[in-house]
């Protein structure tokens, strides 16, 4: 099916102002988007539903609009957490079975900065099991559909948050980003993926995966919505110690000028590997930029062809690490049936976790222990250094660069789920802004075979702002 055909939602900020005013009502937006999710359960993007919650907070705000009370700029609006984020009203799984049965004990900041501003979590979002996968085939509970061919993938690890958004259950959703986990799903579901620069916004209270890759951001159905959930989210947190300062200026403003900005077309990221479809497409995306006043050349980061190997050599070190503190001793799942401490700690560990993540666990290990540790883990991350210097010098040369998000479209369910290497060769064009920590954006660039196509679109470290505006002058030009 076309998503384009489902019910559309207004821009965000017309629905705050229209709550606000007493126009709209936020008990009313919190029930279409609990029917778009029920009307949509066949496509297995949700995981739980917080009505309860939802309707309790939707009918407060609509108390306080009525009494004339300033409310927030994201006044009655809906939204979908993607499962690894703390949040009241149903249970944080992060679509493991390991954390089947667990409450959080408080919310993400994300969220609470997004309820303080007024919006409403309606549901829990699908993801492979810890974010670790690049389809959603790695969930513990089902495999998410993409809402343009259920036969194929909707891209991962934010796949639930990405099909919702499609599908109009929500106006946006939140999403996590290790190495392509907001731009993959956003890109396989004609969505917009923001991933912004590292440490923009607080992980706090977020499961993590790799805690020097992780970033948090938005999905959402346009740049203007992304942008606005972004100015709400960013900023330092004081249960963060990673996070920066916001831009002074809102991350809202997005005039920009296109004419002589300089666009890099990144070498490494329009090669023969891309599928010959998507690359004409891409193409002609870049030529309607150019068409548009942008200097367009081409610039290159020799480096990344190592990046994905230098990816899955840090990440799964990450993981393992991070992935130590569910012993089945303090929360999660217990083996009922072990007869010592050890017995509990291998059978809590073994049924809890997932194929994948316990592949991720094993090759962690293996490159942190002491025979591989030099070979390994700190050779990448020599690489990983070199891997930035390069990207600040390819960002003295240009303002922006512009490249694939994928080599190829949404892949069919378990066409790769087999094949783990081919499986992570999904994030071919994404793990480098991962590892420079640079903000990076996913937009449509138009249908490939009856399937969306993405155009991700980089700019130096702390240059969301101009990033958003480049990109809503791109989703222009597109459109």
């Amino acid at each position: 099916m076309d998503p384009g055909t489902q019910g559309q939602w207004p821009p965000i900020k017309d629905i705050a102002a229209k709550v606000q005013s007493g126009e709209l009502k936020a008990a009313d937006l919190v029930e279409q988007a609990l029917e778009a999710i029920a009307d949509n359960k066949e496509y297995d993007a949700i995981i739980a539903t917080t009505g309860g919650r939802a309707r309790e907070r939707a009918k407060d705000i609509d108390a306080r609009a009525a009494k004339g009370q300033e409310i927030g700029r994201l006044a009655g609006v809906p939204f979908i957490a993607k499962d690894n984020f703390l949040v009241y009203g149903a249970e944080t799984t992060a679509a493991s079975n390991i954390l089947k049965g667990f409450n959080a004990p408080y919310q993400a900041t994300a969220v609470n900065k997004l309820e303080a501003e007024g919006a409403i979590c309606v549901a829990k979002a699908n993801l492979d099991a810890f974010a670790h996968g690049s389809s959603t085939e790695n969930s513990d509970f089902f495999t998410t559909k993409n809402p343009y061919d259920m036969a194929r993938v909707p891209g991962g690890s934010s796949g639930g948050s990405a099909a919702a958004v499609a599908l109009q259950m929500a106006p946006f959703a939140t999403g996590t980003d290790t190495g392509s986990s907001i731009r993959l799903p956003a890109a396989f579901c004609g969505v917009v993926g923001f991933k912004p620069t590292y440490g923009l916004v607080s992980r706090s209270g977020v499961v993590a995966m790799a805690s020097s890759l992780d970033v948090i951001g938005p999905l959402a159905r346009n740049v203007e919505d992304a942008a606005l959930v972004l100015d709400v989210i960013a900023g330092r947190d004081n249960l963060d110690s990673t996070t920066i300062e916001k831009d002074p200026r809102p991350y809202t403003d997005l005039s920009f000028d296109l004419k002589g900005v300089k666009i890099g077309i990144l070498k490494e990221y329009m090669d023969d590997s891309i599928a010959p479809g998507i690359k004409t497409q891409l193409q002609q995306a870049i030529d309607k930029l150019r068409a548009a006043g942008a200097n367009i050349t081409e610039v290159s980061i020799p480096s990344m062809p190592l990046s994905l190997a230098v990816y899955y050599i840090l990440c799964p070190a990450e993981v393992s690490s991070n992935l130590s503190r569910y012993d089945g001793q303090r929360y999660g799942y217990t083996y009922p049936e072990a007869k010592d401490l050890e017995e509990s700690y291998s059978q809590s560990r073994g049924r809890g976790f997932g194929k994948e993540a316990k592949r991720r666990i094993m090759i962690g290990t293996y490159v942190l222990s002491s025979g591989y540790y030099d070979a390994y883990y700190k050779r990448a991350q020599t690489v990983r250094t070199k891997l930035m210097q390069e990207f600040e010098t390819a960002f003295s040369k240009v303002d922006f660069m512009v490249g694939a998000v994928s080599p190829t479209g949404p892949f069919k369910i378990g066409e790769k789920a087999s094949d783990p290497l081919a499986m992570y060769l999904a994030d071919l064009f994404m793990a480098g802004a991962n590892l420079a920590g640079i903000p990076s954006i996913s937009i449509p660039a138009g249908i490939n075979d009856n399937l969306p196509v993405g155009l991700q679109l980089m700019a130096p470290q702390r240059a969301d702002r101009d990033l958003l505006a480049l990109a809503k002058q791109a989703e222009e030009l597109l459109a």
